[in-house]
């Protein structure tokens, strides 16, 4: 086959699901290509989209995209068509509200000129998070249901983002399959912490649903409970962080929350002996996937697709937002690192068989041939 994906940002876990599916397909024989916004913020995701390269022989296609809707969208979508009319692809798979916007869109107007292009879309959450009560969220899922008739198979990665859909965009009008993401073979080798490691690690970006702030608060009661500050390393970025670095000043804390660039998140792992992922909104995050399959000690949020994750362990999530019970769950892991450690192995174990690259793979594969031949 020949696939193209199309997405807006080149970050995140949508970014980290295309590089693996790419790379994945490639290896399958099919011919892969990547359509992405021309701009790229942080110098590690320019890196990863430009090693990219190797496996898309399709090639690696940047037009200026903006996040918001925009006039220029029309112009960008035409110039996209045009640039793939010529590679006449069986498959055009949006990811994300933009990219998903782009792909079927393009995918129609190639269909127009006699294509048989499949239009495939996974909405990796993001805008799915709005209010189907606030403007934006009407004007969202308004388009959305529009575009949904352009639209020939979806792609969940969470039963939460297909229930989501459902209940706010309305059912689906094509077939819908549920494929979680998935972790390379040696994404599940046990990291074990440095000799140094502070007692809690976020990574993330660093904006208000990712929960940094909760973090900072929990961190703040644990202080005042024990009459000691626990150690934090917080590893990210984005436009916010300035205003985290001054709450964790004004809680009195700025001597013992260390604030890290982007990194890999297994480079960053033996900086923390637990990590805390204090989301208040997730569709199938990675970061969780990440850290259970490296057995490190996780304290998570009762969010999206999480508790899927988790199964029959899910009654260990807390609550969203909630600093005290976050509190809570980080001093009874600090308490007893042995059983929290242990723990964790029993979790990686728990996930191993339904969380594999080959496994994402092998199913997307499987609805781009039922979307070909329908």
């Amino acid at each position: 086959m020949k696939v193209v994906h199309c997405f807006r940002d080149p970050s995140g876990g949508l970014f980290r699901h295309v590089r693996d599916l790419a790379e994945a397909q490639h290896a399958a024989g099919h011919a892969v290509g990547v359509v992405c916004d021309a701009a790229v913020g942080d110098p590690l995701d320019e890196h990863a989209l430009e090693a990219m390269r190797p496996v898309l022989s399709l090639g690696l296609m940047r037009f200026p995209m903006r996040r918001q809707m925009a006039p220029s969208d029309l112009a960008a979508t035409w110039r996209i068509a045009g640039a793939l009319r010529p590679l006449a692809p069986d498959v055009l798979h949006g990811h994300g509200a933009k990219g998903g916007a782009y792909g079927r869109a393009v995918g129609t107007l190639l269909r127009a000129t006699g294509s048989s292009v499949a239009r495939i879309y996974t909405p990796h959450g993001g805008s799915l998070h709005f209010d189907a009560q606030a403007t934006a969220g009407r004007v969202f899922f308004a388009a959305e249901r529009f575009l949904g008739r352009m639209t020939d198979a979806f792609i969940f990665v969470s039963r939460f983002e297909a229930e989501t859909y459902a209940s706010k965009v309305g059912k689906p009008h094509a077939p819908a399959t549920v494929v979680p993401n998935g972790l390379r073979p040696e994404e599940f080798e046990p990291v074990a912490p440095n000799p140094d490691a502070a007692d809690f690690l976020f990574i993330g970006t660093l904006r208000d649903i990712k929960g940094p702030d909760v973090l900072i608060e929990a961190l703040a009661l644990l202080r005042d409970r024990t009459g000691k500050a626990p150690t934090a390393v917080i590893v990210g970025g984005g436009v916010e962080k300035t205003r985290y670095i001054a709450l964790a000043a004004e809680r009195g804390l700025g001597d013992t929350i260390a604030f890290r660039d982007p990194m890999p998140a297994r480079d960053a792992f033996p900086l923390g002996r637990v990590m805390v992922v204090p989301s208040r909104a997730e569709s199938m995050p990675y970061i969780v996937l990440e850290t259970i399959a490296a057995a490190v000690p996780l304290i998570a949020t009762a969010v999206g697709g999480i508790p899927e994750i988790y199964g029959a362990a899910s009654d260990r999530l807390v609550p969203p937002g909630d600093a005290s019970a976050l509190a809570n769950a980080m001093a009874t892991l600090h308490a007893d690192p042995a059983a929290a450690r242990n723990d964790a192995m029993r979790l990686r174990e728990q996930i191993r068989p339904g969380f594999s690259v080959a496994a994402m793979a092998d199913a997307i594969s499987g609805v781009y041939r039922t979307a070909i031949s329908g």
